[in-house]
């Protein structure tokens, strides 16, 4: 179940959003301040955030702006009694789902909650894939790199062989393996990998951010 973590100030909407939300499937939390959103929630449990935007001591716009700051990644569905233009031009320049005016259409909260989850649920599963391929990437061996050098460059395994001074069988059990460690199918697939992973012509056997492992 998907947690929304709902910021207001006002216990009546507090009570009003929080009921649409659960009849919805959702799971609430709900928090009278930004202060009390930060000292009690945990970023890492919840899917999306319902905040308010006028609230004493720390406001909405300022309460995205620490989140933002702290790495906080969760997608804001801002509401707001009274938004003018430049407050939701604020709110969206710093990646707000959505503003909502308040009274809040339970039918627009939940449908903006549900496209912000799914679009944040997307987004965890796409950085999730790219960290296990750098991982994949920087456990390669220093020759399984240089393999990988040249299929990006489109050579075939006798040109590998003569560039790296191998012999053509030994190309084959690197390209194997390299494939393999990448869990590449196919050649199409691994050139895919390799453009994700930012390696050109001229970069694949060392990476910025890896000095990488031994030659073998």
């Amino acid at each position: 179940m998907h947690t929304v973590y709902l910021v207001d100030d006002d216990a009546g909407v507090r009570r009003a959003l929080s009921r649409v939300l659960r009849e919805d499937g959702f799971d609430v939390m709900a928090f009278e301040s930004a202060t009390q959103f930060i000292d009690r929630a945990d970023a890492g449990d919840g899917s999306c955030i319902v905040l308010d935007v006028s609230m004493p001591d720390v406001d909405g716009l300022q309460l995205q702006e620490q989140l933002a700051g702290a790495g906080a990644r969760l997608p804001i569905v801002f509401v707001s009694g009274h938004a003018d233009v430049p407050m939701c031009a604020r709110a969206m320049k710093n990646g707000a789902v959505d503003f909502l005016t308040k009274p809040v259409d339970a039918h627009a909260l939940v449908t903006t909650v549900r496209m912000a989850i799914d679009r944040f649920d997307a987004e965890r599963c796409a950085r999730s894939e790219a960290e296990a391929l750098k991982e994949r990437f920087h456990r390669l061996t220093e020759r399984e790199r240089e393999v990988l050098d040249a299929v990006v460059r489109g050579r075939l395994n006798k040109q590998i062989a003569a560039e790296l001074n191998l012999v053509e069988q030994t190309v084959k059990f690197h390209r194997a393996r390299l494939m393999e460690h990448m869990q590449a199918r196919t050649v199409a697939e691994l050139m895919l990998m390799a453009a994700r992973l930012g390696l050109g012509v001229e970069s694949a056997v060392s990476s910025p951010e890896d000095p990488g492992t031994g030659r073998h």
